[in-house]
């Protein structure tokens, strides 16, 4: 069962930092060296200093960027820049949001702590495949503050929305917290502490199952953290450290987006874009949308319409992008290639139908050569990398859907790396749980 539990979260005091806008981060994860700097000017109690410190030269055992995110908590908490609320709580927290089409959408959700499990012996699910690397990484930064600083972003379905409706109205006033992100996202968040709503909604989660949306590496580190934990101090549903801090989204409320994760493959090709096509048209139909320099706008435009309307549609349909061609190809599987995929619902997803007929069938792609490969959100920012030389070749991709996600997951599979973009990311420093 997913057993969830309102804590005494740790949040920052406006009286303390001014504009909670300040001292909030995006997740580590999409925070690039420069916006990290940005944040660190940004204000001296950003939650950046704590989820993404600095290296500095001569880091070791003694100093490094983990014992000074420790040494900044325990200043902050000794100061009142963060405080713990003094009544258990689960946090109400919505994000409204513009797509890059201009629709608005409100994604509504809610902060708690779970009881850690292990995948595959109760109700949470992984969804995506996990590197070591930063698996260490969370893990030295959990040991040494015993603090989840983000959350985890996980799914459940609630298809008449019971749920958030209890926590909405058991504090309908004005929100606790309210910031713009740098996307111009607005955030906002509600301390519930009603306890017969709280007793609801614990009630209405245990019987449902989880997808995590986001945040494998940390609720990997989290376990690991736990299994110590229990071996130092004797297994007991008491230790703080058997809690990690999760964001729950309902996967049937329309405010949530996936977006897809395009690929761009650096020079040189391991081929000739000939016999890349060549190989390409033993499992694909191509479809060319040729352009001239006046003209490209409006094949890009008509190409990239095409990739969307195949979203309403089972087929499975990529674009490509050359570098130096005066075309762009759309790739819809072929019934030969429909032959190749295998039963499962993991090597029927796009990503995979790439991974398998694309990079290692057509382009002969080692491990290696796919490790050279580059992600990027935004298709006509992948476009783009082609034209100006930072790529020979493109991938545009269409966005997973919900039920791939769970069809996945359910059976103990999971998604191949960089499959999914759940949007938009809860912010990092709204809540904080720091383990009692």
């Amino acid at each position: 069962m997913a057993e969830l539990s309102p804590f005494h979260g740790v949040l920052y005091d406006p009286a303390k930092v001014g504009d909670v806008t300040a001292v909030v981060a995006p997740p580590y994860d999409v925070t690039g060296p420069t916006e990290q700097a940005s944040l660190y000017e940004r204000h001296p109690c950003n939650i950046v200093r704590l989820e993404l410190g600095r290296e500095h030269p001569g880091d070791g055992p003694q100093d490094n960027r983990y014992i000074r995110a420790k040494r900044f908590l325990e200043e902050w908490l000794r100061d009142g820049v963060l405080r713990r609320d003094g009544r258990p709580a689960i946090y109400l927290y919505t994000v409204e949001y513009r797509l890059r089409s201009g629709a608005v959408r409100t994604m509504r959700g809610f902060l708690s702590l779970v009881k850690l499990e292990e995948f595959g012996t109760g109700r949470i699910f992984p969804h995506e495949n996990t590197r070591a690397a930063a698996k260490d990484d969370r893990y030295q930064l959990l040991e040494t503050c015993r603090s989840n600083f983000s959350p985890i972003f996980s799914l459940y379905s609630d298809p008449a929305g019971d749920i958030i409706r209890t926590l909405e109205a058991a504090d309908g006033g004005r929100p606790h917290v309210a910031v713009t992100d740098s996307d111009g996202g607005h955030h906002r968040l509600w301390t519930v502490t009603d306890p017969a709503a709280l007793e609801r909604v614990v009630a209405a989660m245990k019987p449902l199952p989880l997808f995590i949306a986001d945040g494998h590496h940390r609720y990997e580190s989290a376990l690991r953290y736990r299994n110590v934990q229990r071996k130092a101090h004797g297994k007991s549903g008491t230790l703080s450290s058997d809690w990690v801090l999760m964001y729950f989204s309902n996967l049937d409320d329309p405010g949530l987006t996936i977006l897809p994760t395009h690929r761009v493959l650096p020079g040189p090709l391991p081929c000739p874009v000939a016999v890349i096509r060549q190989r390409l048209g033993e499992t694909f139909m191509l479809a060319a949308f040729p352009f001239t320099q006046e003209t490209e706008p409006a094949a890009r435009a008509k190409f990239l319409n095409a990739l969307h309307t195949a979203q309403a549609t089972d087929a499975h349909v990529m674009g490509l992008v050359i570098r130096g061609e005066s075309r762009y190809d759309l790739l819809t599987l072929n019934p030969k290639g429909l032959a190749r995929l295998g039963p499962s619902a993991r090597e029927r997803l796009d990503v995979s139908i790439l991974q398998q007929l694309v990079f290692r069938g057509a382009l002969r792609l080692t491990s290696q050569g796919e490790e050279r490969l580059v992600y990027i959100k935004d298709e006509e920012d992948a476009v783009a990398a082609v034209a100006r030389g930072d790529g020979e070749l493109a991938f545009l991709l269409n966005p997973s859907k919900v039920t791939e996600v769970k069809d996945v997951a359910r059976v103990g599979d999971r998604m191949p790396h960089k499959s999914t973009y759940f949007y938009p990311k809860p912010l990092t420093g709204l809540v904080i749980n720091v383990m009692e």
